[in-house]
C-alpha cells in the first residue's frame, strides 16, 4: 500500500468514525504509505449568507502530528451549489485543490477512495489507479432528503456505483441494493478496537450530587432526528422517571426537537465525545440505549456504536434495527414506547451477567480484521505492490482524454469517467 486519496463525508477530528479507523490502521501497518485525507469544504458562500467569518478561509493543508504519512486537506467552496453553474465551478475547483495538494505531498497513481456520494465527478480525473466507493449509510433512504436533492443524490450514487472499480458497503441491505449496479461489491462491516475499552473508569464528573445513584440510560452517537426517535426518548423518560436519559454526540437536532427534550427534567443533552473519552463515558452508563427509528434508512446501517457498546460489556437496549437485531441473546430488543421502556428495564436487571460474552463478540470484529479483508481485496485486484499507468486505464463510461477546466498541470491527459 502506498498512496491514497481519501475523500470523506466527515472531517478528521476528535470524533472518530469509520474513515479514521481505516486510515489509522493502514498507516500503522504500512509505514511508507501516504494518505491525503480530504475533509468537508470551508463554505465561503454559506459564511457570507450567515455573516460568519470562520468559513471564509483559503484551503488548508496540514500534516497530522500523530501519523507521519497523513496529510489533511480542508478545501474551500466559493459558489452556491443551488446554482447549476455554481456547482460546476465548485466541482472544478475542488478537483483542482485536491490535485494541487496531492502533487505537493508527492502522491503518484493513488487509489481514490470516495466516501462522499457527491464526489462522483472526481472518478477518472485524479490520476488514480482505481476508484473505491465506500457506502456507510443509504442516504437515498434518509427521510429528510426529498425533492430535487434526493433525485440528484440518487443519480450521483448510481453514477459512482457504476464508475467504481470496487464498491464497499457496511451492511447486507446496502449490498442487496447496490449489487446490480456494481462491477464488484464487497461487504466490510464496521469494527472496534476492543482493547481501548478494557478497564475504563466511569466518568462521573458531570453528575450532580443529587443525581448520583440514579440509573443512567445513555446514548452515544449522532443526535439527528432521522436516526434518533425523539418521541421514543420522551416516552422512555416518562415511563422511567427514576432514571436519567443521557444523549451524547454531535448535535444535528432542530431547535424545536431540542426544546422538546430539554423540557424533560430527566433528559440531558451532552456535548460530542472525543474518541479517547468514549470508554469512560460508556462506563458511566448503566444501560447503553439505541432509541432509533425502524425504517429503510436505519436498516441500511451497521452502527459503530454496536461494536463500541459490546466492547464496553454494558447491558444494551435497542429497537430492532440493523446490527442490534442480530444479537437478541446479548441485547434487549423492544419496539414502540412500551416495548422499548420494558427492554431498558430488562437490561438494567442484567448487570454483568452477559458482560464477558458481549466483550468476546466485540473482540471478534476488530478494525484490524476489517483492514485485513480490504487489503486482501486490493491484492486480488493488483492494487498493492505495483503501479499502473492511469492514463491507459479504460473507463467504464468510455470517455476520452480529460478536458477539465482549472487544471494546474497535475494529471493533464488523465482519463475522465464523467
Amino acid at each position: 500500500m502506498r498512496d491514497l486519496i481519501f475523500v470523506s463525508l466527515e472531517d478528521w477530528d476528535d470524533v472518530w468514525r469509520r474513515n479514521q479507523f481505516l486510515c489509522a490502521e493502514w498507516l500503522r501497518r504500512f509505514p511508507e504509505m501516504r494518505i491525503l485525507f480530504v475533509g468537508r469544504c470551508r463554505d465561503f458562500s454559506h459564511a457570507i449568507r450567515k455573516g460568519r467569518r470562520d468559513g471564509i478561509a483559503m484551503p488548508r493543508l496540514v500534516k497530522n502530528p500523530e501519523y507521519a504519512g497523513l496529510t489533511v486537506l480542508k478545501p474551500s467552496k466559493v459558489f452556491p451549489n443551488t446554482l447549476r453553474a455554481g456547482r460546476f465551478l465548485n466541482e472544478c475547483s475542488f478537483r483542482n485543490q485536491v490535485r494541487a495538494a496531492a502533487k505537493s505531498i508527492g502522491l503518484r497513481n493513488p487509489l481514490l477512495w470516495i466516501n462522499d456520494h457527491f464526489s462522483a465527478h472526481m472518478a477518472g480525473r485524479m490520476g488514480e489507479r482505481a476508484v473505491i466507493y465506500d457506502i456507510t449509510d443509504d442516504w437515498t433512504k434518509m427521510p429528510s432528503i426529498v425533492g430535487t436533492e434526493k433525485t440528484r443524490l440518487m443519480a450521483e450514487d448510481k453514477r459512482l456505483c457504476q464508475a467504481a472499480d470496487l464498491v464497499v458497503v457496511c451492511s447486507k441491505a446496502l449490498e442487496n441494493s447496490r449489487a446490480a449496479l456494481s462491477r464488484r461489491i464487497e461487504r466490510v462491516p464496521n469494527g472496534v478496537d476492543a482493547a481501548h475499552y478494557r478497564g475504563a473508569p466511569a466518568d462521573v464528573s458531570t453528575l450532580k450530587d443529587s443525581q448520583l445513584g440514579r440509573p443512567v440510560f445513555g446514548y452515544l452517537g449522532t443526535l439527528h432526528a432521522d436516526r434518533l426517535d425523539i418521541s421514543l426518548v420522551l416516552a422512555l423518560a416518562s415511563r422511567c422517571p427514576e432514571a436519567r436519559v443521557v444523549l451524547c454526540g454531535p448535535d444535528y437536532l432542530r431547535p424545536q426537537e431540542k426544546l422538546r427534550l430539554q423540557e424533560r427534567e430527566n433528559i440531558e443533552l451532552k456535548a460530542q465525545v472525543a474518541y479517547r473519552d468514549v470508554p469512560k463515558v460508556l462506563a458511566g452508563f448503566d444501560v447503553c440505549i439505541v432509541p432509533h427509528h425502524c425504517n429503510a434508512f436505519t436498516n441500511s446501517l451497521n452502527p459503530i456504536k454496536l461494536w463500541e457498546y459490546l466492547a464496553s460489556g454494558k447491558p444494551i437496549a435497542s429497537t430492532p434495527v440493523a446490527g442490534f437485531s442480530d444479537y437478541p441473546d446479548l441485547i434487549c430488543l423492544g419496539r414502540g414506547s412500551d416495548g422499548f421502556a420494558l427492554a431498558c428495564r430488562r437490561a438494567l436487571q442484567d448487570k454483568d451477567a452477559l458482560s464477558k460474552r458481549r466483550i468476546r463478540e466485540a473482540e471478534a470484529h476488530s478494525w484490524q480484521a476489517r483492514v485485513d479483508q480490504l487489503t486482501e481485496i486490493f491484492r486480488q485486484e493488483g492494487w498493492v505492490g505495483r503501479v499502473r499507468d492511469s492514463a491507459r486505464r479504460e473507463t467504464p463510461l468510455g470517455r476520452g482524454p480529460c478536458q477539465d477546466p482549472w487544471v494546474d498541470g497535475v494529471g493533464v491527459g488523465e482519463v475522465c469517467h464523467g
